[in-house]
């Protein structure tokens, strides 16, 4: 689980970045409200469900209940503090991620649920559902055209980036 608060946070600064040029672009907050397709969230809701993954990991690794964000995300400031509030949760974990508990139990309604391991909590549900709805908002904003490519998308790499030797 090292590397998994790093991992979060970076891929937030990209969702941030993505949520700047939309709002650039629009110059409104009517585009939180647009769709990939009809019956799926709006960009919004993407946005807030991305943080939620984070958020649910610091809480569960803090002991905390662990409780959904709002998903009705309406305004560019708005979304703009869910994400920095994402941020200061995997802050109150350190870097590390702390300890995380042994195992995880899924509420999915209707009396059915899922006993996970912590490791199949992180990798088979939260970071899946995190790149999801990190995805599905890059291709909303791509798809009503935001001027976005892949350099946007893998934004966490650039530090990384060397000139020819």
């Amino acid at each position: 689980m090292n590397g998994l608060v790093e991992l979060f946070d970076t891929r937030l600064n990209t969702l941030e970045h993505l949520l700047q040029q939309g709002a650039s672009h629009f110059g409104n907050d009517e585009f939180l409200m647009l769709r990939l397709v009809d019956d799926m969230l709006p960009l919004g809701t993407q946005i807030a469900f991305t943080c939620n993954q984070p958020t649910n990991f610091a809480q569960w690794v803090r002991g905390d209940e662990v409780n959904n964000l709002d998903p009705d995300v309406t305004g560019v400031e708005e979304a703009t503090r869910l994400i920095s509030a994402t941020r200061a949760e995997l802050a109150s974990i350190g870097p590390a991620g702390a300890t995380a508990p042994e195992t995880k139990r899924l509420e999915f309604g209707a009396g059915r649920y899922a006993e996970l391991s912590g490791e199949e909590y992180v990798n088979d549900f939260l970071v899946p559902n995190f790149y999801f709805h990190l995805v599905t908002a890059y291709d909303i904003l791509r798809a009503n055209g935001v001027p976005l490519g892949k350099a946007n998308y893998m934004a966490h790499l650039l530090g990384r980036v060397k000139g020819a030797e």
